[in-house]
């Protein structure tokens, strides 16, 4: 079986020495798969001086995401493919146990060390926040004021609960409830 893949460039030539390199490091993850139909987008672009790599992995419900950035293209596939690896492996014991996925998706017949095994989700803290309304940019200077990555809010225009993010280039990202 072999993951299908689009590979696309954003200021950026996709040459087919890049593709082939992609394509041969994504084979690693075939092992994980039990079915033909996963396909993975990658996406390779510059960021500054840097050269940084997206991949994402679609599946039912669920997605695997990564992205690197690194000064060296090579470098940095090299290191998104052991992050997409790494998450497989970590979360595959929730998987399974949760059966938060359909697991003919996933072969889970590979061996794992002791090091690998992940203990059980664990809450280790339970808020309860008032939800006054506010808008955008009030939600963006308490996000701000509170030093957080999110803040949740109930939209002034819609009533709907959001929550406003801080991404990792610096702006911020909404995310709207219906």
């Amino acid at each position: 079986m072999v993951m299908k893949c689009v590979i696309r460039g954003e200021k950026l030539t996709a040459t087919k020495a890049i593709r082939d390199y992609i394509n041969n490091k994504l084979s690693r993850l075939d092992k994980y798969f039990k079915t033909d139909n996963i396909s993975a987008t990658v996406l390779i672009k510059l960021k500054g001086k840097k050269q940084a790599i997206e991949v994402t992995i679609p599946y039912d419900k669920y997605m695997l995401r990564s992205e690197e950035v690194n000064d060296d293209l090579y470098a940095a596939i090299d290191l998104v493919i052991d992050k997409l690896e790494r998450q497989i492996r970590k979360n595959k014991t929730k998987l399974k146990k949760q059966n938060m996925v359909n697991v003919e998706y996933f072969n889970f017949d590979y061996e794992t060390s002791k090091e690998e095994e992940v203990d059980d989700i664990k809450i280790t803290k339970r808020k309860v926040i008032e939800m006054k309304p506010m808008d955008e940019e009030e939600a963006i200077l308490q996000l701000d004021l509170l030093g957080h990555d999110f803040f949740i809010y109930k939209d002034v225009h819609s009533n709907n609960i959001n929550v406003v993010y801080k991404r990792k280039d610096g702006n911020y990202g909404v995310i709207e409830t219906n």
